[in-house]
């Protein structure tokens, strides 16, 4: 008998489902009910952060909606084969990696789908599944001409669905499009607050339910505010609102006759908010060292370029409304799950376009421990061994690694606002990711000085950030933000002559030359989003990621050497 998945057949074979979900697959194994962290805690926090997970659990089911409309009935497809049927069993496993019926991998160009002729579009599933980018444009013209201004800047806000209605689109806010699952996520906080033992952490549960329980910005403005001043509460819990995989809306931009219009009305163009939910531990031995990162971060300002030429974000005489914590994770869903090529170690918000930032409010940065710590060693030493030097074997450490994160995370909190920072386009994610890159370069050697970090650190850090950049395969516009910016990355330092190839293809580094060529680029990045320019971004873009024989000779090692093009969070709560 023929499994039924909604009219819609399984793309791998058995046997290539075999090799995805076990040879090329990567394990992030979170935290269990026996660490000694979880052990740890009060009982009270035990039992809050069990209701977290279960808050957490239910947003990941907003996510797989917002991400692509068969989601929901696929996966239950697949759960309903999987006990019986090996192949729907490993799809699934696949399924819960992408956390979605499609997406990319980080090495391959096309996407991995998992049922035959399903992809996701680029409008995900935030805009109707049949509206093409062409079409999307001449509906918001004519609304324009029907002076339907209104639900114009509703449809290009960072909280709405967007649906058909009568010839034009209608935007329709999260609170009401997903009315069921935030109010059964809002009751889970509300008992996870009753138990939780940290007072501020107790009022951030009760102001992040109400937000979701009511279709008004500034709620989630408060929430935002009260979360952002965590920096004691022994628990971490996060719903993440990030707006990178929404390539639709930022194509209005892209558009003249729309972006003049835009601009006319003063309409502020925000992708679509993907949500994600977070639930861990803080590690406080972690967290210490973060905080040594923040103290430093005033004097970094001070050095931006172009520092006299935008409002800085972070007063460089004042207090800086900025909490840091390290995590050990219990729970990543939603959006924090999608591992399309990859997983994030660290995260940085609110973001500029988010109200709470606007009004004043301050931003925490938070470090996944579990993530970082997840490698295999053995792996690793082929790859040192196939790209660089011996000379340079002794400087690779995957904790200058976090370092570097340390130092890109505070990166998004300086440089100019969300003004400038969306104006891009489509290309915004590119310029303000690279933006973040090259802050943390451009400035370690300020830590030195500081004594923060060593001159050994220092060397460790470059040579573990550049080893980095050696790409699996030529990145995909504008999808693939993080790898696009690694290219560039690669690219300029290699024009500067901070990274050289010998004859055997093997990777050279010239210290001194590292922070100059970043801080050159971080000029032109900052530069960019002053400008307000998408054609500007675009045009930065397309010079800097040149693709040539000694690229295609990495990615042809990384093959050679099996390549991990997949994760899978293992989950114990």
């Amino acid at each position: 008998m023929t499994a039924n998945y909604n009219g819609y057949e399984l793309n791998y074979p058995l046997k290539e489902l075999q090799k995805m979900t076990t040879d090329e697959m990567t394990d992030i194994t979170l935290l269990s009910p026996e660490s000694p962290a979880y052990q740890a805690l009060s009982e009270g926090d035990k039992k809050a952060a069990q209701h977290l997970v279960r808050a957490a659990q239910i947003l990941n089911n907003v996510s797989l909606q917002q991400d692509n409309s068969h989601n929901l009935a696929l996966k239950k497809a697949l759960e309903a084969n999987a006990l019986q049927n090996e192949q729907a069993a490993l799809s699934l496993k696949l399924f819960n990696s992408l956390n979605g019926v499609s997406g990319l991998n980080g090495v391959d160009s096309e996407p991995v789908c998992i049922f035959k002729g399903l992809q996701t579009p680029i409008g995900k599933n935030f805009y109707p599944e049949d509206l093409s980018v062409e079409e999307f444009h001449q509906i918001l013209l004519t609304m324009f001409q029907n002076n339907n201004i209104s639900e114009i800047r509703r449809i290009l806000s960072s909280r709405t669905m967007v649906i058909r209605h009568h010839n034009e689109l209608k935007a329709v806010d999260y609170t009401e499009y997903f009315q069921k699952e935030f109010s059964d996520m809002a009751n889970e906080l509300e008992v996870a607050a009753h138990y939780c033992s940290d007072n501020l952490f107790k009022e951030f549960l009760s102001w992040q339910a109400q937000a979701l329980l009511q279709n008004n910005e500034d709620m989630d403005m408060l929430a935002d505010k009260h979360w952002a001043m965590l920096q004691d509460s022994p628990l971490e819990f996060t719903i993440s609102r990030e707006n990178y995989d929404d390539e639709m809306t930022p194509t209005v931009l892209e558009n003249q006759q729309l972006a003049a219009l835009i601009s006319q009305h003063k309409i502020e163009v925000v992708a679509k908010d993907m949500l994600g939910a977070r639930v861990g531990i803080v590690n406080r031995q972690g967290t210490d060292l973060l905080l040594k990162f923040k103290n430093m971060m005033p004097k970094i300002s001070a050095k931006m370029p172009f520092a006299d030429k935008y409002t800085q974000t972070v007063n460089t005489t004042g207090d800086l409304k900025q909490t840091m914590v390290d995590v050990d994770l219990i729970s990543l869903t939603g959006d924090y799950a999608q591992c399309r090529g990859g997983i994030t170690v660290a995260q940085n918000l609110p973001n500029n376009d988010k109200l709470s930032i606007k009004t004043g409010g301050g931003r925490r940065n938070v470090y996944h421990r579990q993530v970082r710590l997840s490698h295999d060693p053995e792996r690793t030493q082929k790859m040192l061994n196939a790209f660089l030097h011996p000379d340079f074997h002794r400087y690779y450490n995957l904790e200058a690694d976090h370092l570097f994160v340390i130092g890109h995370e505070n990166g998004h909190t300086l440089g100019p606002s969300s003004e400038y920072q969306n104006s891009p386009g489509i290309c915004k994610s590119i310029i303000e990711e690279n933006k973040a890159d090259t802050i943390s370069i451009s400035f370690m050697p300020e830590y030195v000085k500081e004594g923060i970090i060593s001159e050994k650190q220092l060397k460790e850090i470059y040579t573990t950030w550049i080893f980095r950049l050696l790409l699996r395969a030529k990145p995909v516009f504008p999808t693939e933000t993080y790898k696009i910016v690694d290219l560039i990355e690669f690219n300029t330092l290699l024009k500067h002559g901070a990274i050289t190839f010998d004859e055997q293809n093997l990777l050279h580094i010239d210290f001194n030359k590292i922070s100059p060529a970043m801080y050159e680029l971080l000029s032109k990045v900052i530069g960019i989003q002053l400008s307000k320019s998408p054609q500007k971004a675009r045009q930065y873009i397309e010079e800097n990621t040149t693709w040539t024989q000694l690229h295609e000779h990495i990615a042809e090692t990384h093959k050679k050497l099996g390549l991990k093009k997949y994760k899978n969070i293992v989950s114990f709560f």
